[in-house]
């Protein structure tokens, strides 16, 4: 108590009362996720009481051993004209849980059409609150920095939802065109609101945009000069729209955090050291941006590597379990993601001498009125 009280006595009015704000929202927003049912037009029940009916080994012809078991489900309505009724319902799963839910009492779950049957578990209030702690953490340590990363974090989610509304209800336009310009302005916004207006800014900004679309350049002649051989885009099969344009627009995206991250971060450090020492040699400065590029090249295409990949293991256990080739397997669920880190990696190997070279004409234009 005493702490929390010099803490507070060491804060200024306007810090006091954006915690308090802070404080407020998060309160308001967990009880509102707690009583939001009548907002939504699927029927929400609220489960109350579980029982087991039966449970089931099953064998398949892999010997791939699972267990299915089926639970009687009693909840209550929460919401639509039927609020308040009681409703047994059965639900099946299997331990394996890949499709399917096990259920217990104070579970929130969607019906399905058919009202009877599981449709979803209702998931908003877990998700409000882990975003609630990655934002107060993003505020603790990076302050206006993180407030407004967090801005520019929601603006970014708003301008893709809106591009792809866009494309979804004008289907003869190009996704490509549509998510070149949305790259263009995810770009702009993420670093002027991260970093502010200055030659810095400008730096990666610059860098960045031409870093991404000279390895999607690059990325786009390998595929034509190839024949796309080797590219499986079963994965795409549900689309009605030509897979390779979706690709070539996911590997657009997909490719801009990596190369934006090297960029700001070689932009930083030059203008960091320049700041230190106004005198300090172009060759010396260029010799330095290239360390630390080079100390940032493999561990961020091994991050574009893993964040890829990592998406693909799901799938991997399921066909290894049922007893795929390796090579068909690998083929199958690897080769666009492979794809897409090899896209992301020739962007960050690009972006460095790029973004080293802008720095320095800035840096140049700077010397001399110093």
């Amino acid at each position: 108590m005493i702490n929390l009280y010099k803490w507070m006595k060491n804060r200024t009015k306007a810090q006091l009362i954006t915690v308090t704000l802070l404080c407020v929202a998060f309160l308001a927003s967990l009880v509102f996720v707690h009583h939001n049912h009548a907002f939504y037009d699927r029927t929400i029940v609220k489960v109350t009481e579980v029982e087991e009916l039966d449970r089931e080994v099953i064998l398949d012809e892999h010997e791939n051993e699972d267990v299915r078991v089926t639970q009687q489900v009693t909840g209550i309505h929460q919401n639509g004209e039927t609020r308040g009724e009681t409703i047994t319902l059965t639900n099946h799963y299997s331990e394996s849980l890949g499709v399917d839910y096990q259920l217990s009492a104070g579970n929130e779950i969607f019906l399905a059409n058919d009202g009877e049957s599981v449709g979803d578990i209702k998931r908003d209030k877990y998700l409000v609150f882990v975003a609630w702690i990655f934002l107060l953490i993003l505020l603790a340590v990076g302050k206006t920095r993180g407030a407004l990363s967090a801005i520019s974090l929601a603006v970014n989610g708003i301008i893709l939802s809106t591009a792809l509304d866009i494309y979804l209800h004008n289907p003869n336009l190009s996704l490509f065109v549509i998510s070149g310009i949305s790259i263009v302005i995810f770009t702009v916004l993420s670093l002027l609101l991260a970093t502010g207006f200055n030659e810095k800014t400008y730096t990666a900004i610059i860098a960045t945009l031409i870093g991404t679309f000279a390895s999607l350049a690059i990325a786009y002649l390998a595929l034509v000069i190839t024949g796309e051989q080797g590219l499986r885009y079963e994965e795409m099969s549900f689309l009605t729209r030509s897979p390779q344009t979706v690709f070539m627009a996911g590997l657009l995206i997909g490719s801009l955090g990596a190369v934006m991250d090297v960029a700001i971060t070689l932009s930083s450090s030059m203008f960091e050291m320049f700041e230190k020492n106004h005198h300090m040699k172009i060759a010396t400065l260029k010799k330095a941006g290239y360390e630390i590029g080079k100390d940032i090249m493999g561990t961020m295409t091994n991050i574009l590597f893993f964040a890829y990949v990592s998406g693909s293991i799901p799938m991997l256990l399921l066909y290894f379990k049922n007893g795929s080739p390796l090579d068909f397997t690998l083929s199958m669920n690897l080769s666009l993601e492979l794809a897409r880190a090899l896209a992301g990696g020739i962007g960050i190997v690009l972006t460095i001498p790029i973004a080293i070279y802008i720095s320095l004409f800035f840096i140049k234009r700077k010397q001399v009125s110093v």
